[in-house]
């Protein structure tokens, strides 16, 4: 079939069509998805595109090609793909997914794709079936983590649920103190619970409790400072982890080093780790590692527990309040960064609660997250075989029958 692959340019085959500008569509209400130059960023009642279709990034230091199912909206801060024939949307997308689309800039000012580059790079079309074929291969392995996504996001929903009741609005001590039974728990769990608050540094906070600050909660340390000179070949040392790692996995962008560093400076698959330096908005988050072994960049802490219990309600904690540890970065933002240091988090108190309920926390979450975690690792290996797959499928290296056989031995 590779002869029947047809050489063209981009611009015979399709055309980048502009953005417009919308006001108004950072919300969660709206029937349709808008797109920027990064991706999703809000929702809108009306489409500009009105059939599913790639969104290529126009303008910025960064920007990312993106694929919606639906009919969409487009700011101007980036391209729609409009096709000038018949050919498979999907396919389109993986194909500009091999393209550098960063280096394509106008020589403005500000990093902008240039339309006249795009439409001159070259694209090897295969026929309409088979484009089909390897949008499908491709496409059920993103569906697959799309799937895992979705399910993460639940599970993550319901422990969160039960966090945010015992430990921030401390539901079932509150209904025991007004001489009710704590709805929802079961009387052995519900006796665990005091009836009665007393003062602290938070406020009224369960009786036996304390407030510590967040620091307290486990050790927080700093990854390694690294130079030019401490990088390598990739494949050499181990792959030196940033804020791009943890969002994104081991890529063909992640730098390499052979030095060392502090063994705790090393991190190991189910690492808790915690990015605090970054945009405040896309940087500022709890993370577990899901890779092998790496060294861990600065601006990123290694968070250790003494215990499994404490290291889940800790990353719950982390997540309730990445609100509150955003707004501390944003208030100190510069050129776009923002920090939340180790002097933030020793003012910033929380409330522990006493083992016997932190532990019978980690017996009800424990499944939700080792699920979840499970979930994570299964995306690690399903992207790693779709960015195997895609290039190889792209150019025609790897035929549509070959990749069918490798991709169904993980789907």
């Amino acid at each position: 079939m590779a002869g029947e692959w047809h050489i063209h340019e981009w611009g015979e085959i399709a055309s980048l069509e502009y953005g417009k500008s919308l006001r108004d569509y950072r919300s969660e209400s709206g029937l349709y998805r808008v797109f920027g130059t990064n991706g999703p960023v809000g929702w809108h009642d009306v489409p500009l595109c009105q059939h599913p279709g790639v969104i290529v990034g126009r303008k910025g230091a960064y920007r990312g090609i993106h694929y919606s199912k639906q009919p969409f909206f487009v700011i101007d801060t980036a391209f729609y793909l409009e096709p000038k024939q018949t050919m498979d949307l999907r396919w389109a997308y993986y194909c500009l997914l091999t393209y550098d689309i960063n280096g394509m800039d106008s020589g403005s000012a500000i990093p902008s794709t240039s339309r006249e580059a795009f439409y001159r790079l070259p694209v090897r079309v295969p026929p309409l079936k088979e484009q089909q074929a390897i949008a499908c291969i491709l496409g059920a392995l993103d569906d697959k983590i799309e799937l895992n996504r979705q399910m993460n996001r639940t599970l993550e929903e319901m422990a969160r649920a039960i966090f945010k009741s015992w430990f921030v609005d401390f539901d079932p001590v509150r209904a025991k103190a007004a001489g009710r039974r704590p709805p929802g728990l079961k009387p052995e769990i519900a006796a665990l619970f005091p009836d009665s608050f007393e003062d602290s540094e938070l406020g009224k906070i369960p009786r036996g409790w304390s407030s510590i600050p967040l620091y307290d909660t486990a050790s927080f340390i700093n990854g390694a400072a690294f130079k030019g000179s401490d990088f390598c070949p990739p494949g050499e040392g181990f792959p030196v982890i940033k804020i791009a790692e943890l969002k994104d996995g081991i890529s063909s962008q992640t730098k390499w080093s052979p030095r060392e560093a502090a063994p705790n400076q090393f991190i190991n698959t189910g690492d808790l780790l915690y990015s605090w330096s970054g945009s405040p908005d896309t940087s500022l988050d709890a993370f577990l590692w899901t890779n092998n072994d790496g060294l861990l960049n600065q601006h990123i802490f290694k968070v250790v527990t003494p215990n499994i219990a404490q290291k889940r309600f800790v990353y719950y904690l982390l997540k309730i309040l990445k609100p509150v540890l955003i707004e501390i970065a944003r208030n100190k933002q510069t050129t776009g960064l923002g920090h939340v240091t180790v002097a933030d988090m020793k003012r910033l108190k929380v409330c522990s609660p006493s083992k016997t309920i932190l532990y019978k926390f980690d017996s009800l979450i424990g499944s939700f997250f080792d699920r979840a975690f499970a979930c994570l690792i299964e995306n690690t290996t399903l992207a790693a075989l779709r960015d195997t797959l895609l290039p190889k499928l792209i150019s025609g290296e790897l035929r549509v029958p070959d990749a069918e056989r490798i991709a169904g031995r993980i789907l």
